[in-house]
């Protein structure tokens, strides 16, 4: 017998976690990418809170804002506990819904040739489960973006994912971790179920018009069209998400919004339905870039592994 020279074959335990390191790899390299799109959404959305004030949401014009008020490592600001995120949600939904696809794909055939039944599943599996673990972290990128726009005396300063994580545990306790978490993990099912649904069936029928299945010009069509799909039906619970998590308690302790319909109401009736998606085009151009590139980076790290021999 010819001896098994993958490491995959040689190792379960490898062949387990491979597919969630590869996840979270991908994300993190795509997070660096796109943080300044990421961070120019977040100011779109926080603006006009509660007052239904005109916004701007032109993205240049805010992106220029920042820089000159701010400087240009300001877009950068929040990368930390965007990469944090990443090691948490998108490595675990990435390396859960492979998991699954790898074990549901038919023997001599591809994820795309899983039923889409069996993909929602999945998607919603991956989707709830990532979006639970990374809410603590996703509330720290949101406040750490959003610090700047708070009055000085209501600055939290953090230094760092970490360091905001830590004092977010000293002041507020599991209360602040979780804040937003509803609309976090209802996010995470409605951007997974567009994002994981929509890739490997686009790459099936696409790819012979654009190179064959695995060429890179599938992976970056195919990965653009899916990242559309995840922002065009997750925006809303991006935007409560956003707002739940940027809140600060008053003096008397009261918040802003007690929940995530609380939140949705209010908005609604202040600021008017359209508020909801505040900043399409931008998430669109956020969302889109992100989720493509993590495609082609999951892909491309997949089979550089491969050649590796694990």
């Amino acid at each position: 017998m010819a001896e098994k020279q993958n490491l995959q074959d040689r190792s379960p335990l490898w062949k387990a976690v491979r597919p969630f390191i590869i996840g979270g790899l991908s994300g993190s390299c795509a997070t660096c990418c796109i943080q300044p799109i990421d961070m120019v959404k977040v100011r779109i959305q926080l603006q006009g809170e509660g007052t239904g004030a005109n916004v701007t949401t032109n993205p240049l014009t805010i992106a220029r804002r920042i820089i000159a008020e701010e400087g240009v490592p300001a877009l950068y600001r929040g990368l930390s506990a965007g990469v944090l995120r990443q090691c948490t949600y998108g490595l675990t939904r990435l390396g859960v819904f492979r998991s699954i696809t790898n074990a549901l794909t038919p023997e001599g055939g591809t994820a795309g040739d899983i039923t889409f039944t069996q993909l929602l599943g999945a998607s919603l599996t991956a989707g709830g489960i990532g979006a639970l673990i990374g809410t603590p972290a996703d509330a720290a990128l949101v406040r750490m973006q959003s610090d700047a726009t708070l009055p000085l005396d209501q600055r939290r300063g953090y230094k760092n994912a970490i360091d905001a994580l830590i004092r977010m545990a000293r002041e507020e306790g599991l209360k602040g971790f979780f804040s937003g978490a509803t609309p976090t993990v209802f996010r995470g099912l409605l951007i997974n179920v567009g994002m994981l649904t929509t890739y490997d069936p686009f790459k099936k029928y696409l790819g012979d018009y654009l190179g064959g299945r695995d060429s890179q010009s599938t992976r970056f069509v195919c990965g653009a069209l899916s990242g559309w799909c995840a922002a065009t039906v997750s925006l809303p619970a991006d935007f409560i998400k956003t707002r739940l998590q940027k809140m600060k308690p008053a003096a008397d302790g009261s918040v802003p919004y007690t929940g995530l319909f609380d939140c949705i109401s209010k908005t609604v009736k202040n600021e008017g339905v359209l508020a909801l998606y505040q900043g399409y085009p931008t998430f669109v151009i956020r969302i889109t870039p992100h989720i493509m590139l993590t495609w082609v980076f999951m892909d491309n790290f997949k089979v550089m592994f491969s050649g590796m021999g694990f």
